[in-house]
């Protein structure tokens, strides 16, 4: 491995060492004050980067006041993750050019290069094509310039006050050290762990991967199948039992009017997008078994894919003309697509009986039923 970012390779090398250094004094000195440092640093640190880097300035999922914005660049540098505009840039490559030579932490060069390793082995030149719309962002260019300094500021200014309630050494490896560790790894499984374990609700083509207990983790980024099919939408866990604290902050923060136009897709798209992968799935194994009943079920499948299609643009038709439409037409079109909804959930349920059963008559994976 030939190392080209030595600056990189010094800072996180030299943090682990310290850390390992550092731990027994830190055993011996246990502190509950210094738990609390360590959580509500390490909780703004990552909100930052879940809901600013990642959902705000690679993906645009939402729109943001100056304060907000303000308040996760800030934020941010408690993370230690650089800035919102590298961050992004690299990012953007990664969703376009996933699981290729030209992906940034391409999984297939191996787990530890997905996971850390691309930040001391590859040097990228910055494209501002990339990232344009963040290059006239002044608030980001602000920190673009000033990151250094903004860095060093905010962290030594927790490390100071943790210092009125714990030793100096206590309160630097918990304030900084530890939390700065937790942050970094964290963010790194979704490049590693998330492409490696998990279930592929709803594309199979990629290495991305629905990762629940990695979403405990990462504030709700381990739903990152979900995440690369729908990179526009501002959630990462879709259903409502799904731990995505990001979600829950980026509507609270709605609420306050801090934020606004949170964008996410809707249920119709997430159920074609689960019936083409589910589809795409069936037809290949049956096509391997040589027996009637698979021909049948096989032929079946397509007819209700083709329905489903069929009567899903039906349906977005009748909701554009009830969007046009003068106030003597839309009782008519109320009852048209209340009648379209029926039909379309009743092919959706025979899809889900037809594929449970097909499932469990060939011993496949059937994954879509929790999200249907």
């Amino acid at each position: 491995m030939k190392i080209k970012n030595w600056g990189a390779f010094a800072f996180i090398g030299g943090y682990h060492l310290l850390i390992l250094l550092l731990l027994p004094w830190f055993i011996l000195h246990f502190s509950w004050s210094a738990v609390a440092f360590f959580l509500v640093t390490y909780i703004i640190g990552g909100l930052s980067i879940t809901a600013g880097y990642h959902r705000l300035f690679s993906h645009k999922t939402y729109s943001a006041s100056p304060v907000y914005e303000w308040l996760i660049l800030i934020g941010s540098t408690l993370a230690v993750q650089w800035t919102a505009l590298v961050w992004a840039h690299d990012h953007r490559l990664h969703h376009k050019h996933v699981d290729t030579d030209k992906d940034p932490y391409c999984i297939k060069k191996g787990f530890w290069y997905a996971h850390m390793l691309w930040l001391f082995v590859d040097k990228r030149e910055f494209d501002p094509g990339i990232v344009p719309d963040l290059m006239k962002n002044p608030r980001v260019m602000f920190q673009e310039k000033y990151y250094l300094p903004l860095m060093v500021v905010t962290n030594l200014a927790v490390i100071l006050l943790a210092c009125l309630f714990m030793h100096p050494v206590t309160a630097l490896f918990s304030a900084f050290l530890l939390r700065v560790f937790a942050i970094h790894h964290s963010t790194w499984f979704i490049n590693s762990l998330a492409h490696t374990w998990g279930s592929k609700t709803y594309v199979r083509e990629l290495s991305a991967m629905d990762n629940a207990v990695l979403a405990l983790l990462t504030f709700g980024e381990g739903y990152h199948n979900f995440h690369h099919a729908f990179a526009s939408d501002y959630r990462n866990g879709v259903r409502w039992w799904h731990f995505d604290p990001t979600k829950w902050l980026l509507m609270i923060s709605a609420r306050l009017g801090l934020v606004s136009n949170l964008r996410k897709v809707n249920r119709l798209r997430l159920q074609q997008a689960l019936l083409n992968k589910d589809k795409n799935l069936f037809l290949k194994h049956l096509s391997r078994v040589q027996d009637e009943t698979a021909q049948e079920i096989g032929q079946k499948l397509e007819e209700l894919a083709s329905e489903f299609e069929a009567q899903s643009v039906a349906l977005s038709r009748r909701y554009k003309e009830f969007k046009q439409a003068t106030a003597d037409k839309r009782d008519f079109l109320r009852i048209e697509i209340r009648r379209q909804k029926r039909e379309l959930r009743a092919t959706w349920k025979a899809w889900i009986h037809l594929t449970r059963l097909t499932a469990s008559r060939y011993g496949l994976d059937c994954d879509h039923a929790a999200e249907a």
